[in-house]
């Protein structure tokens, strides 16, 4: 994949910033642009309307371009780019339910710059849907930044025992570490602090759709 860097155009709104940033890193790793459904479920939007909108912006500004009679219709001009590349290994599974093993295996995937962490970053896939109450599902990917110190109610990637990796949220409780999900079909999982070793703190997601 070819790394284009390129000075970002001025005159975009945080919101438009954020919309152009996940229209990118979309295309980067999948090689089609998302749905305005699509869009407004990755930033966390609930109406598809308001991603047009941003869209028109972006299009007036030159950020993008539209084909008619096309069902994916955005294109993404060459200096619409507004950081480098950086090609970010997927390692391989975490579950987002009961607690499986990570498999590691040869994949990559290219994000935006300011998508990474501030240290080593990684990819893993999600398996289960015990987050989805955080907009995470079965298939996405999250980003994470290797980190073992985490802030009380992030999302980690926790090893459990030293064999088991799940995505929960972290929070202590007295000497007791607790894993928390996000679906009320699951109940929080409780550890002596010796059990959970924090391998990451999740700083991203990223959805695939079906074209």
């Amino acid at each position: 994949m070819a790394i284009v860097v390129t000075k970002r155009k001025p005159g975009l709104t945080k919101k438009q910033k954020q919309v152009l940033d996940y229209i990118t890193t979309f295309v980067d790793a999948f090689d089609y642009t998302p749905s305005y459904e699509e869009i407004a479920q990755g930033v966390g939007l609930s109406s598809p309307s308001t991603i047009y909108v941003h869209v028109v912006n972006l299009m007036n500004k030159g950020y993008l371009t539209k084909r008619w009679n096309s069902n994916r219709s955005l294109e993404l001009p060459e200096d619409s780019r507004s950081a480098s590349v950086v090609e970010t290994p997927v390692l391989g599974y975490v579950a987002a339910g009961l607690p499986i093993e990570a498999l590691e295996f040869p994949e990559s995937l290219g994000l935006p710059a300011a998508m990474i962490g501030k240290g080593e970053t990684y990819v893993l896939r999600v398996k289960g849907d015990s987050m989805i109450e955080d907009h995470i599902m079965d298939g996405d990917y999250v980003i994470v930044e290797k980190r073992d110190l985490p802030r009380e109610g992030e999302m980690v990637i926790a090893l459990i025992r030293n064999s088991e990796a799940t995505l929960k949220r972290w929070r202590r409780s007295g000497n007791k570490i607790i894993l928390e999900p996000s679906n009320p079909n699951y109940t929080p999982m409780s550890f002596d602090s010796n059990e959970v070793v924090i391998q990451g703190v999740v700083v991203g997601i990223l959805r695939k759709y079906r074209k």
